[in-house]
């Protein structure tokens, strides 16, 4: 093929409609190019009207060009625009995941690296099976560190690019410092198996091209130019493999945001786009800031928020549609109110006509879905959970509820055969088979006969002492004279369940500890253990929609590459919003992610975003007062419109219980001793010293003001920090 370049005709129809930046990202085909995307200026447009215009120009043949994504579905729209921009099939175009095109790569070069070219691919779970019998060998306390978590630890280890004579001897203190030769003894295992883990494709690649000169030349030859999508997520390995590739002709186009990289706990390194000039000298930078999603208030109030981050390259979005309401901010005396105001919204924007699809609610964690997974089955909305189960269809709280199931209805033999061995107990498949057979053949619920079973000593010892147990545990739970939420934490903690969870090195795991204590703090607003099972039974039978329109409801995390018309974005308050252990763990770059959390959200919208917070939320069964997120001052003035919302409290008893249905008479008497407080229409300076009510807290006494937060020493709650907006004189 001639290396001539063609010059393209300025009326080609795959140009037509691109705005100058993109046209000049397209247009600049030779030398490493950073193509800045901003949320919503059309990067999937600029990246597959490259790899049309390389073709159209025939500065390459289809097998000439490597596409890298994240994401299988990515990889297949990529190739079906390029296609239908060029009229004719792309067979032959190297577009796939990072993980596809190594393990292409790495076949036909297995032997190598020790392996046969008919290598397997492990799935996680023959992984941490493998890691199981090394850890047993090695004498590893499996208890203190489970295969689980060293499976983690070397996943971290092949992100950052390391082989394990890279690692250290030690690592520091985990696994006792004995990581490192946990790693080998894995990678040696998988050796003498023919087989490698994800993290292996690219790793092995990067081996390769190290140690295998005339490998890597031939591949950096074959590949004329190399595009990246969504750079701002490539880990340390990915950057190495791609570098590596590119360093022979040096036609490396990525294109990413430095303002969305929010997968750091998942390996994702954002100084990788951040030093691409200096990773590839005589680098062009291109910003695409026209933005063609949001209106220009939305997008003032997202670059004001991001514009205090530190640690990044700079761009500002604009867009042609100049009229939108500006972002609203609401003030809530508590995490209810805030649901039943999102609810109320909903409706409203229904009745206009408004699609339920182009709505959605996103949160920062997934355990503050519930409240509102609530108010939208009390209003009859249907609603989706993307990127994972609705609250009540998670496995923890399946589990949990099974538990609380078998202690109100010992005749729920389904209830109780979900958690007989969660945690394991040590009953086997033998015993449960003979425990089933003697419950049926005597027509008896299986607790009554498992007490039978243990009396007539039908069971090995050991399964009869742990069955024993179970059974023992069940009755003195059902004893308790306690309130139902106090039941179910003691339920999850002596039952082990919870324990298990926390012992959990997972991913998942902090988030399903998270969504065990919101499902307590769910059950503090009935007044019985049967009344909140019943409720559970109604939610689970709700239809899902079957094809309807549905508000989808899901976190931060979930949303990045979505949009909606409509966007509710809650519980903005310290500690929940910037998440109070991210920043724990990892300081400022940890304050500069929740940042860029707070930047994808609002660029989700296409014309509305409700930003709200409250005095008071309900955060693992306490009542916890927050201040309002430092990201709502980040927001601006001008493109903001604040206000506090009415106190449900001011109105009747009948609203207030539609506002949160299901309160017991406890908290219905709280709200009638709040009804003689003096009125806020005319407020009362309040001062040090000076005895008020809150409406979750009750009576307290004012210790300190500073500015609008109040230190309050309550009669019950103990000291709190509270907004002076959430307290009444008395």
């Amino acid at each position: 093929m001639s290396n001539d370049l063609h010059t393209p005709d300025a009326a080609a129809p795959y140009l037509e409609g691109l705005n100058g930046p993109q046209r000049e990202a397209v247009e600049a085909v030779d030398g490493p190019l950073l193509v800045l995307a901003g949320a919503g200026t059309g990067k999937t447009r600029v990246l597959t009207t490259r790899i049309a215009h390389i073709l159209k120009m025939r500065r390459a043949w289809p097998n000439q060009i490597l596409a890298v994504t994240f994401t299988n579905k990515a990889a297949r729209e990529m190739s079906n625009r390029v296609a239908a921009m060029i009229g004719s099939s792309v067979d032959g175009l190297w577009i796939g995941t990072f993980h596809s095109v190594a393990a292409r790569i790495l076949r036909r070069h297995a032997e190598l690296v020790g392996l046969g070219a008919d290598f397997t691919i492990l799935d996680q779970d023959d992984q941490i099976r493998l890691i199981k019998q090394i850890c047993g060998e090695e004498k590893i306390d499996d208890k203190r560190w489970p295969a689980r978590a060293v499976h983690a630890e070397i996943e971290r280890f092949k992100d950052r690019g390391l082989a394990p004579e890279e690692n250290g001897p030690s690592s520091g203190a985990f696994a006792d410092g004995r990581i490192g030769s946990l790693y080998r003894s894995y990678q040696d295992r998988l050796m003498a198996l023919n087989a490698v883990d994800f993290g292996d494709l690219l790793l092995h690649c990067v081996t390769l091209f190290r140690e295998c000169s005339e490998v890597l030349a031939s591949w950096g030859d074959r590949f004329h130019y190399i595009l990246v999508d969504e750079y701002q997520d490539s880990n340390v390995a990915q950057y190495l493999w791609l570098r590596l590739l590119a360093q022979g002709r040096n036609n490396i186009c990525c294109v990413g945001d430095d303002d969305q990289s929010i997968y750091s706990w998942r390996g994702a390194e954002v100084g990788n786009i951040l030093r691409f000039e200096q990773e590839f000298p005589g680098a062009r930078i291109v910003r695409l800031e026209q933005n063609y999603r949001s209106t220009q208030p939305l997008l003032n109030a997202a670059s004001q928020v991001i514009s205090r981050n530190r640690k990044r390259l700079g761009k500002t979005l604009w867009t042609d549609v100049r009229d939108g309401r500006p972002v609203a901010v609401r003030s809530f005396q508590s995490g209810e109110a805030e649901a039943a105001f999102v609810g109320k919204r909903i409706l409203e924007l229904q009745r206009r006509g408004e699609s339920l699809g182009e709505i959605a609610i996103l949160v920062r964690a997934a355990f503050l879905m519930r409240e509102f997974e609530d108010r939208l089955i009390d209003i009859a909305v249907p609603y989706r959970v993307v990127g994972g189960p609705r609250f009540y269809e998670r496995r923890e709280i399946r589990d949990a509820v099974a538990y609380l199931r078998a202690v109100a209805q010992p005749a729920d033999d389904l209830a109780l055969e979900r958690i007989v061995n969660v945690p394991r107990r040590g009953i086997g498949d033998a015993t449960l088979a003979a425990w089933r057979a003697f419950a049926r053949d005597r027509s008896m619920p299986l607790q009554r006969a498992a007490r039978q079973l243990i009396e007539a000593g039908e069971a090995p010892a050991r399964a009869r002492a742990a069955l024993g147990g179970l059974i023992a545990q069940l009755d003195r739970w059902r004893a308790m004279n306690v309130p139902p939420h106090e039941l179910a934490e003691i339920v999850l903690e002596e039952s082990g369940y919870a324990e298990m969870w926390k012992a959990d090195p997972g991913i998942d795991a902090p988030g399903r500890i998270e969504n065990l204590e919101e499902l307590v703090s769910a059950i503090a607003e009935f007044d019985s253990l049967p009344e909140f099972l019943e409720h559970v039974s109604l939610v689970m039978d709700r239809e899902d929609g079957g094809g309807r329109e549905m508000v989808s409801l899901m976190t931060l995390h979930a949303a990045k590459g979505l949009e909606f018309a409509h966007v509710f974005l809650p519980a903005w308050e310290e500690n929940v919003f910037p998440n109070r252990r991210s920043l724990e763990e990892r300081k400022e770059a940890a304050l500069e992610e929740e940042r860029r959390l707070a930047y994808v959200g609002i660029t989700r919208a296409k014309r509305r975003v409700w930003v709200s917070h409250a005095a008071s939320r309900r955060i693992h069964n306490n009542w916890v007062s927050a201040p309002v997120s430092r990201f709502v001052d980040e927001l601006g003035s001008p493109d903001v419109e604040k206000a506090r919302a009415k106190d449900p409290a001011g109105a009747g008893m009948a609203e207030w219980d539609r506002v949160r249905p299901g309160r017991g008479p406890g908290y219905r008497r709280m709200l009638a001793r709040r009804r003689g407080r003096p009125s806020k229409e005319q407020p009362l300076r309040i001062t040090e010293g000076m005895r008020v009510f809150h409406l979750k807290f009750g009576y307290g006494t004012v210790r300190y003001r500073r500015g609008g937060v109040l230190g309050i020493a309550f009669e019950k709650a103990g000291d709190k920090e509270v907004e002076a907006g959430a307290v009444e004189p008395v």
